[in-house]
């Protein structure tokens, strides 16, 4: 278990890498706490634990996710509107193709919104007890030790207190860590988690925690990571976002292979059941294919504009004329240009 200090060390080095970065350019279990659902002013009392491998220095795991929407499923539902979500390589440090095109558009605000819309979602995943739980729950896993998919907004709370020199200890410490108080209250028409805090005292785990532990270890939370795209795979991800852009429907001979909608079924002929409804969840997928994330992140509120990574200097992209937003084919067509 990586101490607090170094914790804090490696939260700074990311931060800084962050700077440079600005300046230069499972499943299908009920193991994760859907807290979102929780009543407003109510408050859910969490306890994260370490991750199962000792190697990372956190004790949660930081997802990248593209949603690349569409309007329909070619020969399926051709008008009930589908998400497949993508991995971002960005998540391993190297180029995405999808964020290298859209940067250039938030320069123009002709091409801003569209931009927004396939920039990458960041997710959190944590796991831990839910010591006081505020939702009534249908069925709760037999193993307490839970996972929560955590979104920006919450996990900046969980970060800066990191950082602060009075904190004591670690707060995944068995005998000295602190509970986590995620607290649900509404601004405008969506949720708001900005209230949530620490506990005021550290609190050891009682017997029935400990024991938890002991008989069902704890989880290796890279399991819960999307699989990095390869080649063929990289270049499938690009190609449905030019078909999303492009205004197309999916195609699941073209995709299905690779990545496709939550409910879809693809056993590699051309005869595919469309997915039940939109979704954002992906399906895992049986060997060898690829499978995608297993646990999309909620979505209690839109994510923030991407104003933490605005875009690099590039080449500026040259608007339609006039003031009217530009098609799908003049979006297109601008892509195609700059890869030519």
């Amino acid at each position: 278990m990586a101490s607090l200090a170094e914790i804090r060390a490696k939260l700074l080095e990311q931060e800084s890498a962050k700077g440079g970065n600005r300046s230069s350019q499972g499943g299908g279990d009920n193991a994760i706490y859907p807290f979102w659902n929780i009543a407003e002013n109510s408050t859910a009392t969490l306890r994260f634990l370490p991750d199962g491998d000792e190697s990372n220095t956190f004790f949660w795991k930081e997802r990248q996710m593209i949603r690349i929407p569409f309007s329909g499923v070619k020969g399926g539902d051709e008008h009930r509107g589908v998400t497949v979500n993508v991995p971002c390589v960005e998540m391993w440090n190297e180029a995405c193709p999808i964020h290298a095109e859209i940067r250039p558009w938030f320069k123009d605000p002709a091409l801003e919104s569209e931009g927004r819309k396939y920039w990458k979602k960041r997710s959190y995943i944590f796991q831990g007890f839910v010591v006081d739980n505020p939702l009534a729950e249908d069925q709760t896993p037999e193993n307490p030790i839970r996972r929560f998919i955590i979104n920006p907004s919450i996990y900046k709370i969980i970060s800066a207190a990191l950082m602060d020199p009075d904190f004591p200890e670690i707060p995944t410490d068995f005998e000295a860590g602190t509970d986590f108080k995620l607290t649900k209250t509404q601004k405008g028409q969506y949720a708001d988690y900005s209230t949530s805090n620490w506990a005021r005292r550290e609190r050891s785990l009682n017997e029935a925690e400990r024991n938890a532990i002991t008989t069902n270890g704890l989880f290796t939370l890279n399991d819960f990571m999307p699989k990095k795209p390869n080649e063929a795979e990289l270049k499938a991800i690009f190609e449905m976002f030019e078909a999303s852009v492009d205004g197309q429907l999916y195609d699941p001979d073209r995709f299905g292979e690779f990545y496709r909608p939550a409910g879809m079924q693809y056993d590699g002929s051309k005869t595919q059941s469309a997915p039940a409804a939109t979704s954002t969840t992906p399906t895992p997928q049986p060997a060898p294919q690829p499978a995608p994330v297993a646990e999309a992140a909620p979505q209690p509120a839109p994510q923030p504009a991407p104003v933490a990574e605005p875009a690099p200097a590039a080449e500026p992209v040259t608007a339609p004329s006039g003031d009217a937003k530009p098609s799908a084919e003049e979006i297109l067509a601008m892509i195609r240009n700059r890869k030519s």
